[in-house]
């Protein structure tokens, strides 16, 4: 995967959070996988109505 340089913070987080998931049981780690994905959709629908929004697409916008 090509990833962009990321800083030290978000590399130690990412440690943080290898560590937190090594502990985690098989069934939490699929729960938490779940939920995990969830809010990226969300993220996702969201990222896409302010696009809609900021690019003037959206249903309530009259483009002159």
């Amino acid at each position: 995967m090509n990833n962009p340089k990321l800083s030290l913070e978000q590399q130690f987080c990412i440690r943080s959070f290898a560590t937190q998931v090594q502990h985690m049981s098989h069934d939490q780690a699929k729960d938490f996988l779940i939920k995990l994905y969830e809010q990226m959709v969300v993220r996702e629908a969201t990222y896409q109505e302010l696009l809609k929004h900021q690019w003037g697409m959206d249903s309530g916008s009259t483009l002159a």
